[in-house]
């Protein structure tokens, strides 16, 4: 699972050591796909952090493979408190897309074993946890419990986009996630939306107005 990563994109332990006490990354999965929830991670390591090995593979998620993420995700899981929280698509619809991230990253944390003394949030949106907040811009190249907790997401969104697809077949989803690709639009034009889609996106909102 080895590979060069470039300067810059090495998250560190830096941010939460100098804060100090059980710090908790937390970040999302799923704001631009056309279907499906958000899904948002907390994660927590020990104050000795991961493995050296499995450290210097963590970083922002986009950076990833879908197999190295696959990888990885256990191997957080076996050294770290972390949990995860959705925000549905009917959240999304009626309170939008960044209120039901906000909502999902609460349920994460919520739902961690132990309430942590500081939570490190990707982004520049505080949501409203049981703790205290840092936001971090660009949090996912920086800190290496955000870095974990957006591969812990991005892995759980996109198995749970999997198992919606055996459900909903002729989408694509197990391959697009729910994003608007070819194959996406695709079938949207062939079946219609199906219950899992946003309808408060421009393109399913389009697609649903235009129909007689």
């Amino acid at each position: 699972m080895g590979g060069r990563r470039k300067q810059g994109e090495q998250p560190d332990l830096l941010l939460e050591r100098a804060a100090g006490g059980r710090v908790a990354g937390v970040d999302e999965a799923g704001r631009g796909p056309w279907a499906g929830p958000v899904v948002a991670a907390a994660v927590v390591f020990d104050a000795g952090g991961p493995p050296p090995r499995l450290r210097a593979m963590i970083t922002d998620s986009k950076l990833l493979k879908a197999e190295r993420r696959a990888a990885l995700h256990p191997a957080i899981l076996a050294c770290a408190e972390a949990a995860v929280g959705i925000g549905t698509v009917a959240e999304i619809d009626s309170m939008n897309i960044l209120q039901a991230t906000l909502l999902a990253m609460r349920r994460a944390v919520v739902r961690l074993p132990y309430k942590p003394d500081l939570a490190l949030v990707d982004g520049n949106r505080v949501p409203r946890l049981p703790c205290p907040v840092r936001t971090v811009v660009g949090g996912d190249r920086k800190s290496l419990s955000i870095a974990a907790a957006s591969i812990v997401a991005k892995v759980e969104r996109d198995r749970l986009m999997a198992r919606l697809a055996a459900d909903h077949p002729g989408y694509g989803w197990e391959r697009n996630a729910g994003y608007g690709t070819a194959e996406h639009q695709a079938g949207l034009a062939r079946l219609g939306p199906c219950a899992h889609h946003r309808r408060s996106f421009r393109p399913i909102r389009e697609l649903l107005e235009a129909r007689p």
